[in-house]
């Protein structure tokens, strides 16, 4: 049997609408929600059309032009609004009767074509028992017919399996919303030896070693520790039939370890440094979860997710703009102070879901808005637009001497590096034995 899919029932009328401007197809994006019994559509998304394709339109319709590229960084552009617990579920095609029969592989060639872009900007692994599946639906635009299917995505050769597609009024409207502030205060080593200060390179190495961290965590949830397995709403009264959205809002606290555990073993690595990056801030993070008897480590998963993968996109989103703006090609640094984008969040009309973007200090209120309606095809009102939290920093400091000092440095370094090299052993031996009686001093000093 296959799976079933809950769709918010305006998703019909939007892609009805879309099917009747087909000339001759059109792509999008399926964002929702898993969970082990089905699966939530509470979102389509059209493709931006490019400039191009209008000129494009000579000629007898044929899919061999469908630009694969663009599809899938509109995917990844997308990943990036949505807050913890949403995901893009899939892709939708709407094409005339006569791409019919190459529509479904067109499908499944971009279904895992999504899938390796998306994962390859996660710092985060898949749980086992994670749905690997993902809808391919087909509509045709002449009869409306709609065909949904899945294919696995953690099997290259896997083949379509048929899913209901069942729409849903007020499909979120008693969903739970969990929210966190996570203090954020990261030092980042920039090793001597990476080629050209590769900064963004060593950024994600030290988020990886962070996410880890996340992880391992406690979470609080409204202030108390709940096992995994049991039901997130227990305990909690439930208004079936309600059809007006109503929060349920937990509030989170994370607890972050600041070491390993006794049983862990660890050594000390000595490593020549050429700088750091520290990242510094607030960030403010949200995850939805269905009613339908929610786990508490279902709720966990994708506030830790939301957590990781908003200070991953935001240094994404900032080492893209000095791309733009200072080049590809930049080799030597100084020390450099920079704002990271802060985080937004707008409601989703007849949903308590609230979707999210990414503002530097100098846009305007227009530019998001034209943003939205570009990538998620959603007009917002400036009103409805709320910064969720004050600025973060990222500072990278380069090792430098002083000018005047450079001079007596230079001799007194090279002296250095000889009586190092003579005494490598008894200084490597010595900084282990020290920092062994400061780890062994604070751990029986608490």
């Amino acid at each position: 049997m296959g799976r079933t899919y809950l769709v918010e029932e305006g998703i019909g009328q939007y892609l009805t609408e879309l099917s009747t401007k087909v000339k001759p197809y059109v792509t999008g994006l399926l964002i929702g929600q898993c969970s082990p019994q089905r699966d939530y559509v509470i979102r389509a998304v059209r493709t931006p059309p490019k400039e191009q394709q209008q000129e494009e339109s000579v000629g007898p319709p044929k899919l061999a032009s469908l630009d694969e590229e663009w599809i899938t960084t509109h995917a990844s552009q997308v990943s990036r609004m949505l807050p913890g617990g949403l995901l893009v579920l899939g892709v939708f095609m709407i094409a005339t009767p006569e791409l019919a029969k190459d529509s479904q592989n067109a499908l499944r060639k971009l279904i895992f074509s999504v899938e390796k872009s998306l994962s390859k900007r996660r710092l985060w692994e898949p749980a086992e028992e994670e749905v690997s599946d993902r809808a391919a639906l087909q509509i045709c635009s002449a009869t409306r017919k709609v065909v949904c299917r899945t294919y696995d995505v953690q099997d290259p050769k896997s083949s379509a399996k048929p899913a209901d597609w069942k729409y849903q009024s007020a499909l979120t409207a008693s969903w739970v919303a969990l929210g966190c502030t996570v203090n954020v205060n990261i030092h980042i080593p920039l090793l001597a030896t990476s080629p050209n200060h590769d900064l963004e390179k060593n950024t994600k190495n030290g988020l990886n070693r962070w996410s880890k961290q996340i992880e391992d965590s406690v979470f609080l949830i409204n202030g108390q520790v709940k096992d995994e397995d049991t039901e997130l709403l227990e305990g909690q009264k439930k208004f079936r039939g309600n059809t007006q959205p109503s929060t349920q809002f937990s509030d989170v606290k994370v607890l972050t370890q600041l070491c390993q555990g006794t049983s862990a073993r660890s050594t000390a690595t000595v490593q020549v440094c050429s700088g750091s990056i520290n990242l510094r801030g607030a960030v403010k993070c949200r995850a939805y979860i269905h009613s339908n008897k929610p786990k508490v480590k279902e709720a966990i998963q994708a506030l830790k997710r939301d957590i990781i993968n908003t200070l991953s996109d935001r240094c994404e989103i900032l080492f893209e703009d000095l791309i733009l703006n200072e080049g590809p090609q930049k080799k030597n640094f100084g020390r450099e102070y920079h704002v990271l984008p802060q985080r937004l969040f707008v409601p989703v009309a007849g949903s308590i879901v609230m979707l999210s973007d990414y503002k530097f200090g100098d846009e305007a209120a227009g530019e998001i808005q034209e943003r939205f309606v570009e990538m998620l095809d959603q007009p917002v009102q400036a009103e409805d637009m709320h910064i969720a939290e004050d600025i973060s920093t990222v500072d990278i400091c380069p090792v430098t001497d002083s000018p005047s000092d450079t001079q007596q440095a230079q001799p007194t370094k090279a002296k250095l590096v000889l009586k190092l090299q003579q005494n490598m052993g008894l200084v490597v031996a010595a900084a282990v034995a020290v920092l062994a009686s400061i780890f062994s001093f604070n751990y029986f000093s608490d």
